[in-house]
């Protein structure tokens, strides 16, 4: 288990705060490159449970957020017909971070730099509970899916690979 940093509070977390969503933090060692497997294992739920926050970008380079399962994978040509966009692609590590204000596997939803359309998996509204990244990297908020979409308003989508 991940040593509880002294002040865990991030963008994110204030952006929660200031929204009133109920969560609690969850922490472990970051494995660089080790995605939600890594998260979900060392935190003992399952993978499905762990979503996972990608910037992507369309053709005009405009940028986008896809919340998805960490367990699955997005296909980009049916993200790009829901979004009513030609293509979509993942961003580069620099160019996602200059987006959301968020180093490259802390990259939160809540509390971006730039405000980004913000797209969902439908189905991680199943799920009682969710686990997702709270702003830095090797710590996780859970909170009820319902909230992303009290505060951040998703275009839902079925995307899931």
């Amino acid at each position: 288990m991940a040593r509880r940093p002294s002040h865990s509070e991030t963008p994110a977390t204030q952006f929660l705060k200031a929204h009133g969503v109920a969560y609690t933090e969850h922490f472990y060692d970051y494995i660089e490159k080790g995605g939600t497997a890594a998260s979900s294992a060392a935190l003992g739920v399952p993978e499905h449970a762990v979503v996972k926050t990608l910037v992507m970008e369309d053709e005009d380079a405009r940028p986008l957020i896809v919340l998805m399962h960490g367990d699955r994978e997005v296909s980009t040509k049916g993200m790009a017909r829901q979004a009513g966009r030609k293509r979509i692609a993942p961003c580069r590590p620099d160019v996602a971070q200059r987006y959301s204000g968020y180093q490259v596997g802390g990259t939160s939803p809540f509390g971006t730099r730039k405000p980004m359309p913000v797209y969902m998996q439908r189905s991680i509204l199943e799920l009682p509970r969710i686990y997702i990244n709270g702003g830095r990297r090797g710590f996780l908020v859970c909170i009820a899916p319902e909230e992303i979409v009290r505060t951040l308003a998703p275009q839902l989508v079925e995307a899931a690979i």
